[in-house]
Order: structure tokens, then C-alpha cells, then sequence
């Protein structure tokens, strides 16, 4: 269901209004963070000297700093400090069934650890657990990011992932759909393993009438557009707005639609090549300017493509993280590792050079006002995309690729917020927002790297200091 687009120029006063005044003595708030240089992510300023309080969860007043004492029960020295929303990560995995839940659950710490506050799982077979990670998050016996989820993805018969729902006709569809809405996920993830392109496009009608956000992979046997066009909120990964950057777009589609009744039905991958040879900036052009019309998001995921990339020639074994990913975990590595070794030098070639195509994009949708999301795809199974510091790449290559540090964590902040339909409660540092903060060390909007220096997170109104943090990856390092 579509979702206004956020009007991201309010003035900064609009939101700072509070402490024009002088304070009631009797209040005593829970935190207060005094002196600190606060980013605000709607407009990339920095506003500097301003002090931050906060009670019951919420951020209760936001304003310059003076001379006044307020009373707290927990206070943070801001003094050359840097507060930003804590990050939204708007794809990740939970999934490898049973066996899995417990070495999943141990990743929440890591998020955290990195600053990310609200993470998007984007499909997976653990949907029980995660719930039930919610609610202990939220009774406040469990540290991790608020998390939104699909729960099973939708594909069709014979899907690759576990756990998804498998359509075929429309009713399939109205299933599947009836399914969900009882699980009361938070948007609908369709995957493109199996499903045809009638049941995927159907399958977005459905949810639009529903009410129900869609996001996800794309069959080649359909055009963005014809997805947009049904209501499509989001796409995940850059392959499908890529090849409606083909000038030969419609042939090519027709192309896919005619093998799928042969021996060797042409998928994703074989049609790359193609896509990538009859690239038209005048088709990409219109694809941005038509999902930007429809408020239709994209997650570039650039970091996973990065590291995917460079499977061969780069030695993960003595990665720092790695040390704080479940031996299980790292044993779902092996198929990518062994798949990535079998690549030719010319498929490998390929594959960097489509990555750099990829990275040419994001500032051209970024210009032509499509919404970026910030993702890192990280989870079981996807080698050494590790959980919160992917999220941090991502940001850093975002940046590489044309944006600025603002537009950057504005992709994961204020834009998540805003795609999930709460902005109105997190995403940006206001009065009456979730305490979901990331206190640095140094300016992210000078450098995106900055992001990597956490002083404090600040999750649900608690605060987590760097040496609380430390310890509670300690506590989940592999023996």
C-alpha cells in the first residue's frame, strides 16, 4: 500500500521546540544528553550544543543546551559528540530453520553492537522465533533492534527457501495472503526461485487491495514496470531495475517468457550479459522517473555484491566478526564459497563489472527522487555479510558510489522509517520519537565512516554504552 512521500524540508525548529523555556525542577527524566552536536538526517544539518532528554522510551525535548540543571537519573557528556536515529538495516535474514534459532538470535547483538536499532527481515522459516524476539525485546529482557518482518516468502512450487508459501493460481495467492494477515507480518516478500510472472504480478494486486506492502525479487519473464504499475512498494537488489534500464527490455522479457516451455528456460543470470549490452540511459531514465511517481523503493544491497564478488581472491579466515558468527552459521557459507570458485576469470570479470554498473545507478535514482533504502542482506548463508558492519559498508559504498553522507543515512534512517509507515515515531531525533540514538565519536556527515565510531546506542531508552557493548559480544564469541 502506498505511503505518501515524507516531506523531508520542515524547518529544524518545527522539531526542536521544548527547551525555549525553563524546565519544570520537579521533572526528572531518565536520560539527558547534554552537549551534544545532533544530526539531523531530514535536512543534513548539524545542529551543534543541544541537549537531548528522554523518558519512558520516548524523547521527550530536543534544544539548544543552556546553563539550566536538569535532573536525571542517567546523564551522557555529548561535548564533541555526535547523535544521530539509530540505523535501520532494510534487509536482513533470519532463516535456517530450528536447528539455526539459536545461532540467529546470538546476530541481535551485533546489530546493536554496530548501531543499528531496527533491522527489516526480508523472508525466512523462523518467523516463530522472531515474534518471540519482539516481545522479549519489548519486555525488555532481550537487547537487539526492533525488527519488522515478512515471515515466509511467497514463490511458486518447488521454492528454494524453506518455509515459503508456494502460489500457482489466484486463489493460491489469496491463501498465501490470508496466511500472513493472520501472522500479522508487516509487509509481503516475494521471491523469484519459481513463481511465474502471472501468480508474482497477481500476487502484488491481491496485497495492494489488502492494504499489504510488497517487496522483493522480480522474474525476468515480467517488466518493473508491470510490477510498479500494480503497486509494487519495493525492490530488493539491483537486478530488476537493471534490466528495465535495457533499451530491449520488452524483448528480452519476450525472450525469457518463450524458454520457460522449453528444456532451457533463460533465467536471471544467462539474461545479464544481454541486459548489460543494450543498457539505454533514456530507458533508465524513465524506469527512476516512473518509480519515483509511484513511491516504488529501492535497496541497492551493494556490500553483499561487493563481497560476492570478491569470494575468490579474498581470504575471509582471519575476518575480526568472524570470530562472533555460530560455527552453524559459517558452515551455510560453504555452497556461495564453493560456487564462487568454479566461476571463470571471465565470469568473474563480469561480475565486477556489473557491480560498478550497479554502483553508477544509485546516484541517478537518487537524483530522479526514487527512495533508497539502506540494506545489507546480511544472514545465514550469504558468506561473510556480517550482521551490523555489512550495514556500515553499505553506508561507506552508498557514499562511494555517488551519494552524499546525508542522503546516505538518511537511506537508513528517516527512509526506512518511512517505507515501514513510522516515521511519525522513529527515524529522526524529534519530541515524541522512539530513543532509538547512536551516539559517535566523530561527524558522519563529513565522513560516512564515522559511522564505525560508537560512543554509546541508545535502544528502546536504554542505553548501552561501548564497554557494555563489548560485553555483550563477548558473551557471544565463539569459544
Amino acid at each position: 500500500m502506498k505511503l505518501s512521500r515524507l516531506l523531508l524540508g520542515l524547518p529544524a525548529a518545527a522539531l526542536l521546540l521544548g527547551f525555549g523555556h525553563r524546565p519544570t525542577p520537579s521533572v526528572t527524566y531518565d536520560l539527558v544528553i547534554k552537549h551534544v552536536n545532533v544530526v539531523d538526517v531530514a535536512t543534513g544539518r548539524l545542529l551543534p550544543d543541544q541537549a537531548v532528554a528522554v523518558s519512558g522510551g520516548k524523547i521527550v525535548r530536543v534544544g539548544p543546551e543552556s546553563q539550566e540543571h536538569y535532573q536525571a537519573r542517567q546523564t551522557l557528556d555529548g561535548t564533541g559528540r555526535f547523535l544521530l536515529p539509530g540505523l535501520w538495516d532494510m534487509h536482513v535474514h533470519f532463516r535456517g530453520g530450528d536447528s539455526l534459532a539459536a545461532a540467529n538470535k546470538k546476530s541481535l547483538a551485533l546489530y546493536l553492537a554496530h548501531g543499528i536499532t531496527t533491522v527489516r527481515d526480508c523472508g525466512g522459516d523462523l518467523t516463530p522465533y522472531v515474534f518471540k524476539w519482539r516481545q522479549e525485546e519489548a519486555a525488555g529482557t532481550l537487547a537487539g533492534p526492533r525488527i519488522f518482518t515478512s515471515g515466509p516468502k511467497i514463490d511458486g512450487p518447488g521454492a528454494t527457501w524453506a518455509g515459503s508459501l508456494e502460489v500457482v493460481t489466484p486463489a493460491d495467492v489469496s491463501h498465501a495472503l490470508d496466511s500472513l494477515q493472520k501472522l500479522k507480518v508487516d509487509f509481503v516478500k516475494i521471491y523469484d526461485s519459481k513463481i511465474s510472472g502471472e501468480a508474482y504480478l497477481e500476487t502484488i494486486s491481491q496485497a495492494e487491495k489488502r492494504g499489504m506492502k510488497t517487496t522483493g525479487h522480480m522474474p525476468y519473464s515480467v517488466t518493473l514496470a508491470e510490477a510498479v504499475n500494480r503497486g509494487l512498494d519495493a525492490t530488493e537488489h539491483l537486478y530488476y531495475v537493471f534490466k528495465a534500464c535495457s533499451g530491449k527490455e520488452d524483448s528480452l522479457t519476450a525472450l525469457v517468457r518463450n524458454s520457460l516451455t522449453t528444456s532451457k528456460p533463460l533465467g536471471l543470470f544467462a539474461m545479464l550479459p544481454a541486459v548489460y549490452d543494450t543498457y539505454s540511459p533514456a530507458a533508465a531514465q524513465r524506469i527512476y522517473r516512473l518509480m519515483a511517481q509511484h513511491h516504488t523503493a529501492a535497496v541497492p544491497t551493494l556490500a553483499i555484491g561487493k563481497t560476492l564478488a570478491e569470494l575468490t581472491p579474498t581470504n575471509h579466515a582471519h575476518d575480526t566478526l568472524l570470530a562472533y558468527i555460530d560455527p552453524k552459521i559459517q558452515r551455510t557459507y560453504t555452497k556461495r564459497l564453493a560456487s564462487a570458485r568454479t566461476q571463470s576469470p571471465a565470469a568473474r570479470a563480469f561480475t565486477e563489472k556489473l557491480e560498478t554498473k550497479f554502483m553508477s545507478m544509485v546516484p541517478q535514482m537518487e537524483a530522479a527522487g526514487v527512495t533508497i533504502l539502506a540494506g545489507s542482506d546480511s544472514g545465514a548463508f550469504n558468506s561473510f555479510t556480517y550482521p551490523g558492519a555489512s550495514l556500515q559498508d553499505e553506508l561507506a559504498l552508498l557514499v562511494q558510489a555517488g551519494l552524499t553522507p546525508a542522503q546516505a543515512l538518511r537511506a537508513a534512517t528517516l527512509n526506512g522509517a518511512t517505507f515501514m509507515g513510522v516515521a511519525d515515531r522513529s527515524g529522526s531525533i524529534a519530541e515524541g520519537k522512539d530513543a532509538d540514538l547512536l551516539l559517535l565519536a566523530a561527524n558522519p556527515l563529513a565522513d560516512i565512516r564515522n559511522t564505525r565510531k560508537v560512543v554509546a546506542v541508545v535502544s528502546r531508552g536504554k542505553v548501552y554504552p561501548r564497554a557494555e557493548l563489548g560485553k555483550m559480544l563477548a558473551a557471544i564469541k565463539n569459544k
